[in-house]
Order: structure tokens, then C-alpha cells, then sequence
């Protein structure tokens, strides 16, 4: 079994975990930094394999060069040592700090050991079912544009984009722009929202001209937002062919008589993200309800969880981007040198903390404004498949909870069997714990990712 030991270990190598991993090495500290892609930049920076031949592979991304800066500097650092294709399945004390065990893409263990650990594992997409959902066509949000960046590719010629977030209009821009018609791009929450946040607008200029940028560019595409609207049914037979759209009353309802139907040979949808936190709920870590009704870490103000010796960056500590992630990174590097005798950071610190509080307040006005409403499952059909990996239907979930005495997910999985299947209820959690009528959980698993017995069977009896 191959060992590894650093001062710091890091799960993720998206903008939050780079950007520690190079600003710890500069500080003087040993890393080895681990994550799941094939390449860093997470799922923000993806970039189309080699042999893909793609000659201008930043025209996909926005503010690219704090990427390529940061991936240059990982490149040359020697104190880095960069595990990728490495899933880290579970974290460990030890007398002298952590162990963290992974498992490489050919099955292979791998165990770390370090006197720190940063959790900066970023998030997933949030989806709510509709009837048509799973038809062939209907990809997420970012899975769409994950498309386009990692393998060229469009998911269709004529695409809807929908749900909620300010991710759709990156999306169907980018979507434009790579030659695809955009017929509506469907927001559910309405822009007013952000009125009761002007001063943090004010705060974030940039934030503001991004989003102009988008909305000219669906202009120049003739692509216009349509406001407190959503898709509430997908048709078609081998594949999605046109959906169903219908205005939203303020609990997010769908308003009798206002559906129309858009034709169209793809839908990406999706309603923002979760954080990942399968590791740090795991370990204990304190957590809290965010803005946009996810879960999320709760962290001090030097980016620390509630168990010492584990920090957090990134979307672990709440959906925020990439710009955010970033800072906190960098943050959280200078948080672990000081902690391990290194150099406190100074006004760099001060400086991040700046930063990082002015990107959170417009992270969170961001999520409020979007946040679903608890009238969306009214559009839900007895017959829609909630857990698609279990094929649990609606009519089996609310059986659970009006008849059987189920009230909360948990019970509801172990009656219908949602949230057991390969993706583990990243998919069906929020929708799950909304026909149950409960507020989100935090999700508490022993493993973080599948694992082979054999793996766990050569784990030593003293984890110390």
C-alpha cells in the first residue's frame, strides 16, 4: 500500500484546493494534494483532454488565467505532490494527525498521512424531478457545460436551459456561443429578489458586469430569460422533444393555465448545487442551513470546521464560485502555516479575509434569491420517478409518509429503498427530504465513495 506524509493533506484540486496547495508550498509546507479528475481545476475549470486537439480551450472558461497561473505554479512546486484519478474514502486521527485512505481509478489503495487536513471537495448539482426527466436529452445544468468544456461536444442542436441559479445564464451563453439554439433560458426565482441586497451588489462590481456580460450575450443570440417560470414536463419517446414550461406563483406552484410547450432535442436543468460533505460530516463537522437551503460546513473566520486540525474551502462552506473559492484556498493555506509554526500571513491574511467576506455576502444574497420554493412539488405526477437509480416514484414516497409514519429521509429509504442506488441520494436527497415535509440533513455515511472489501480488510486494527 503506498504511503505518503505532509504537513498538509488536501481532497480536491478544484480553484479552492489549488489554490491552498500552491499558496502552502510557497509557506514553506509539505503537501500532497488528492482528487478524483483526471487533470486540477475541478469541475469549474475542466478542459477538453489532449487529444481532443483543442487549440483555444480558455474560450470556454471565464477568468481563465487565474487557472492557468495557479496549475503553472503546481506544475513547477516541489513541495506539492499531486494525486489525481485518487478518491479519498475516509479520514482517520491519528497520534500525530490525520490518515487519510484513497482508492486510485485502478482500484489501488492509497494512504496519506498528514498533521493537517483541507476538505475542499466543491459540490454537485441539485436537481428536482418533473415527469420526463428521465428521458434521453434531459442532462443538468453543468453537466451540459461540462459537456462542452471536456469533450467538445453539445448535448443538442436546440437546447433549453432551465431551473434556477445564476449558473443558467453562464450555461446558455456558453451553449450560444458554441453554435446551439437557445429557445428560452427558464428561470424559476425572479432577479427582484436581489433588490433587497443592493449594497452588496454595490460591494461586488464585478460580479455585476459578469452578469451584463452574459445577459448581452444571449441578447446578441436573441435569447431572453423568462422569469418565475419553470419546465414541469418533458416529452418525448426515445428522447426529449419539447417541454412544458408554466409561470410559478411565489411558492414556486405552478399557475393554472400558463403552460405552453417549447420544442426542443435537449434540456439542461438544474436548480444550483450542494455542497459535498461526505467526508466532513463524517468526521463530525459542524454544519449549518445555508441561504439557498443546502447544507453547508460551518466555518471560522480562518476557514477552520469544528474539529481541530480540519479545515474547509470552497463550496464545502457554502455555494460561492470560483473567484470565492480562490480566496478562501489561499486563505485557509495561511490559517494552516500559522497553525503549524509557520508565518501568521499578515495583511495577505487580512487581505483574504476582506475578500472573502465580500464575496460570501454576495454568495448569500446569490442563494436567497434563488432558493426553491416549497410549492415546486406540485408539479410532480404520482407516477414520476423521485430516485432514479431505485426507480421510487412519488406515489411510493408519499405512501411513506401519509400512511407507513416515515418523517424524514432516512425512514423513507429504508421503506422505499430512495437514496440507496450508485449515487448514493446525491441526486434524489433534496426532493426526498421535501415530500417528507423536513428541512435539509446533513448526510452521514462511513465511506465517502465506493470501496473494495479487500481495501478495508488490510486497514490496520490500530488506526493510530
Amino acid at each position: 500500500m503506498p504511503n505518503s506524509a505532509a504537513d498538509l493533506a488536501i481532497v480536491g484540486a478544484g480553484p479552492a484546493g489549488l489554490a491552498a496547495a500552491v499558496t502552502a508550498a510557497d509557506l514553506g509546507l509539505s503537501v500532497v494534494l488528492l482528487d478524483a479528475g483526471r487533470r486540477p481545476g475541478g469541475q469549474y475549470y475542466r478542459s477538453p483532454a489532449p487529444g481532443l486537439g483543442a487549440e483555444r480551450p480558455q474560450a470556454l472558461h471565464h477568468d481563465w488565467q487565474a487557472f492557468a497561473s495557479r496549475e503553472a505554479r503546481l506544475r513547477k512546486a516541489d513541495r506539492v505532490e499531486y494525486h489525481p484519478e485518487t478518491h479519498v474514502w475516509t479520514v482517520l486521527p491519528n497520534n500525530e494527525g490525520w490518515t487519510l485512505h484513497a482508492r486510485t481509478n485502478t482500484e489501488q489503495p492509497t494512504t496519506v498521512h498528514a498533521r493537517a487536513v483541507l476538505l475542499a471537495t466543491g459540490a454537485y448539482e441539485r436537481q428536482l424531478p418533473f415527469p420526463g426527466w428521465t428521458l434521453p436529452g434531459v442532462v443538468g445544468a453543468g453537466g451540459a457545460q461540462a459537456m462542452l468544456k471536456s469533450g467538445l461536444v453539445l448535448p443538442g442542436r436546440r437546447v433549453v436551459v432551465a431551473g434556477s441559479g445564476p449558473l443558467l445564464l453562464a450555461v446558455a451563453a456558453t451553449l450560444a456561443a458554441a453554435g446551439a439554439r437557445v429557445p428560452a433560458v427558464v428561470e424559476a426565482a425572479a432577479y427582484t429578489g436581489y433588490a433587497r441586497s443592493t449594497g452588496t451588489l454595490l460591494r461586488n462590481p464585478a460580479k455585476l458586469f459578469e452578469g451584463a456580460r452574459y445577459g448581452a450575450a444571449l441578447a446578441r443570440h436573441h435569447v431572453r430569460p423568462l422569469t418565475r417560470h419553470a419546465v414541469v414536463e418533458a416529452h418525448g419517446t426515445d428522447r426529449v422533444e419539447a417541454v412544458t414550461v408554466a409561470r410559478l406563483d411565489r411558492d414556486w406552484r405552478p399557475v393554472p393555465g400558463t403552460a405552453r410547450r417549447i420544442p426542443c432535442d435537449a434540456l439542461a436543468v438544474g436548480h444550483g448545487l450542494v455542497p459535498e460533505l461526505s467526508l466532513a460530516t463524517s468526521l463530525g463537522c459542524a454544519t449549518r442551513t445555508a441561504p439557498d437551503g443546502t447544507v453547508a460546513l460551518e466555518v471560522s473566520r480562518d476557514q477552520r470546521t469544528s474539529v481541530p486540525g480540519i479545515w474547509s474551502a470552497g463550496e464545502t462552506g457554502g455555494i460561492g464560485g470560483a473567484q470565492l473559492a480562490l480566496a478562501e484556498g489561499e486563505l485557509a493555506a495561511h490559517a494552516i502555516a500559522s497553525s503549524l509554526g509557520g508565518p501568521t500571513g499578515g495583511e495577505a491574511a487580512n487581505r483574504l479575509r476582506r475578500t472573502r467576506t465580500r464575496l460570501r455576502a454576495f454568495a448569500d444574497a446569490m442563494a436567497a434569491a434563488h432558493r426553491p420554493g416549497a410549492g415546486w412539488t406540485a408539479w410532480l405526477r404520482e407516477d414520476t420517478d423521485v430516485c432514479r437509480c431505485e426507480e421510487v416514484r412519488t406515489a411510493e414516497i408519499r405512501e411513506a409518509t401519509d400512511e407507513l409514519g416515515a418523517r424524514d429521509a432516512r425512514t423513507v429509504k429504508l421503506l422505499t429503498r430512495a437514496g440507496m442506488g450508485w449515487c448514493q441520494g446525491r441526486m434524489c436527497g433534496p426532493a426526498v427530504a421535501a415530500l417528507c415535509g423536513t428541512g435539509p440533513t446533513p448526510d452521514r455515511r462511513p465511506l465517502a465513495c465506493p470501496v473494495p472489501l479487500r481495501h478495508l480488510a488490510e486497514l490496520p486494527s490500530d488506526p493510530a
